[in-house]
C-alpha cells in the first residue's frame, strides 16, 4: 500500500539458544557502507558466539558471517564498489584504517574493528548492510552458495597454509577432516604438498580423505600420529582444525625440526608442551585468525580457479533454527548454508 515501510525478513538471536524469524525496517547505508541483497549465508559453528551468547552482546542480533550477495546502495564516500556488484563478507567487520595495526599493514588486528554477526547484524537475512572496508568480490565462476563456506572456513585454511613457512614438495598434515579441514586438505594439495589427512574413522573415512586430495590417511583411533608422521620424516606443517589443546601437544611431536603446527580450533583447553623440545628442535605453535580482505579475494580466485569446493547442505532462510541446531549437534556434513528466496 501507499506509503507502507518498507522491510526485509531476517532471523535473529534474542536469547541463550534462540533464534526467531521476524521482519525489519529497511535502512539505507550510511557513509563508508553499503547494502547487500543477500543471496546465501554460511552457518558456522563460531555463530554460537552470538546465538549462545558467549561473546558480550547486545540482543537481538542477527548472526551469520559467511554472507554472500549483491550491492544494491552504496553510501556516501564509498569508492570501488558498485550497484550490481556481487560481493562477500566473512567475520571481520572492516578494519578502520588508522588505529597503530592498520598504520602497520596488520588489518585482521585492527582494534576498531567490530565482528560481522556479533557487534553488528550479519547474513541470517535477505538484507545486510556491510562496512565497506570488509567487502571481498565474488569470480563470476563461483555460485553463491558455493561462495558462502570459503568466506570463513575457506578463507582461515587457505591463508594459514598460504602463510605457512611449508613449500611446494613439503610434507603437510591436516588434524580433522571436518568443516575447515576437508577444505584444509583440498588447498593443501593444489599448493603441491605431500598431504596427509588424519581423523578418527576406518575405510570411509580414508576413502573421503583420498577424494579430497590426501595422498595418505591416518587413522587417529588406531595409530600414533607422531609416531606415524615422524616415519615418514616429520611434518613441516600440522594444520590442527579440531578443537583441542591435547590435539595440538600430540600434533607438535609429528612436526620435523623447524616444523610448525598451525592451530584453528577455538578452545579454553590448554596446551602442554615441552619447552626443551621446542627450544632444540626449533619447533613452533601458532594460532590463525580468518585474513584480509585481499586474502579472501585470493581464497575465492584460488577455489575458483582450483576447483575446490565445501560439502555444503542448504536450507532457506525461515528454517535458520534447524539449519543452527543442525550444525551445532554435528549432523551437518561439514558446512550449512541459508538460501534467501
Amino acid at each position: 500500500m501507499p506509503g507502507a515501510e518498507k522491510t526485509y525478513r531476517a532471523v535473529h538471536a534474542v536469547g541463550p539458544g534462540k533464534l526467531e524469524l521476524i521482519e525489519k525496517p529497511l535502512l539505507d547505508p550510511l557513509a563508508g557502507y553499503v547494502r547487500i541483497r543477500v543471496e546465501a549465508c554460511g552457518v558456522c559453528h563460531s555463530d554460537s558466539a552470538t546465538v549462545e551468547g558467549i561473546l558480550p552482546i547486545e540482543w537481538p542480533r542477527v548472526p551469520g558471517h559467511e554472507v554472500v550477495g549483491r550491492i544494491d546502495l552504496v553510501g556516501e564516500g564509498v569508492e570501488g564498489w558498485v550497484v550490481g556488484q556481487r560481493v562477500g563478507v566473512g567475520f571481520l567487520g572492516g578494519s578502520c584504517g588508522h588505529c597503530e595495526y592498520c598504520r602497520d599493514g596488520d588489518l585482521v588486528n585492527c582494534v576498531n574493528q567490530g565482528f560481522t554477526g556479533v557487534q553488528q547484524n550479519g547474513g541470517y537475512a535477505e538484507v545486510m548492510i556491510a562496512k565497506a572496508s570488509s567487502l571481498m568480490a565474488v569470480p563470476d565462476e563461483l555460485s553463491s552458495v558455493d561462495a558462502a563456506p570459503l568466506l570463513c572456513a575457506g578463507l582461515t585454511t587457505f591463508s594459514a597454509l598460504r602463510n605457512s613457512p611449508a613449500r611446494a614438495g613439503d610434507l603437510v598434515a591436516v588434524l580433522g577432516v571436518g568443516g575447515l579441514g576437508h577444505l584444509g586438505v583440498q588447498y593443501a594439495r593444489h599448493m603441491g604438498f605431500e598431504v596427509i589427512a588424519i581423523n578418527r574413522g576406518g575405510d570411509d573415512k580414508a576413502e573421503l580423505a583420498k577424494k579430497l586430495g590426501a595422498h595418505r590417511y591416518i587413522d587417529s583411533a588406531v595409530t600414533d600420529i607422531a609416531k606415524a608422521l615422524q616415519e615418514r620424516g616429520g611434518a613441516q606443517v600440522v594444520l590442527v582444525t579440531a578443537s583441542g589443546g591435547k590435539a595440538v601437544a600430540a600434533a607438535v611431536k609429528g612436526l620435523r625440526r623447524g616444523g610448525v603446527v598451525i592451530s584453528l580450533g577455538a578452545t579454553d583447553e590448554p596446551i602442554e608442551l615441552s619447552a626443551f623440545e621446542l627450544l632444540f628442535k626449533s619447533l613452533g605453535v601458532a594460532g590463525a585468525l580468518t585474513g584480509t580482505p585481499a586474502a579472501g579475494d585470493a581464497t575465492l580466485r584460488f577455489s575458483a580457479l582450483s576447483d575446490v569446493a565445501a560439502m555444503v547442505e542448504t536450507m532457506p532462510l525461515e528454517r535458520a533454527p534447524e539449519a543452527y541446531a543442525k550444525m551445532m549437534s554435528g549432523q551437518a556434513r561439514f558446512r550449512m548454508v541459508l538460501t534467501m528466496t
